[in-house]
């Protein structure tokens, strides 16, 4: 017993594509975007990278500014030695508060310095470097009336890896980092 297929041969014409749905979309989304695309706007910071000159270079007429961020504690350093440390508020958190009122300090008595130098250690998350740059740049000052103001600190800013630590008189080497 064969079977025999059979093919139904009706000759339809195929369907047309109905593309009004797809028209409206793009009628509504090519504007939004255009209007969108103007109010964006990419911040990117002018970043200069240390020399690994940094005590060489001292003078005791110019003054280095280096913070260091460490997993523990933010210290802050003149290029030869580790002037103020910063530890870890109670919550964990890096006491940006102190480090700025510091650093407002700094820039009173030296007003025509402009950089500085942060070096983080590695594995740490890239908010904290962001948190850090931004106190090093300005703080904001509420003045008498109120208001606050924006003021410009240390806004050349280098970056770089953190140096090696010293536990027990054991100078430990962290990957990636400079003496």
């Amino acid at each position: 017993m064969s079977r025999r297929r059979r093919f139904r041969s009706d000759n339809k014409a195929p369907g047309e594509l109905d593309i009004t749905s797809f028209l409206n979309l793009m009628v509504v989304l090519v504007p939004f975007l255009l209007i969108t695309a103007v109010f964006s706007r990419i911040t990117i910071l002018q970043l200069n990278l240390p020399s690994g000159e940094g005590a060489q270079q001292a003078d005791d007429k110019k003054i280095t500014i280096e913070v260091i961020i460490r997993r523990d504690r933010i210290d802050l350093g003149d290029g030869r030695q580790i002037v103020t440390r910063f530890p870890n508020t109670e919550t964990g958190e890096y006491d940006i508060v102190s480090l700025s009122a510091t650093l407002r300090e700094i820039k009173n008595n030296f007003p025509a310095k402009l950089d500085a130098i942060v070096l983080m250690e590695p594995d740490l998350e890239y908010e904290f470097l962001v948190k850090v740059m931004d106190a090093v740049s300005g703080a904001e000052v509420l003045e008498e009336d109120g208001t606050t103001t924006k003021i410009e600190l240390f806004p050349q800013i280098s970056v770089g890896d953190a140096p090696g630590v010293k536990t027990s008189g054991v100078f430990l080497q962290i990957k990636g980092a400079y003496t």
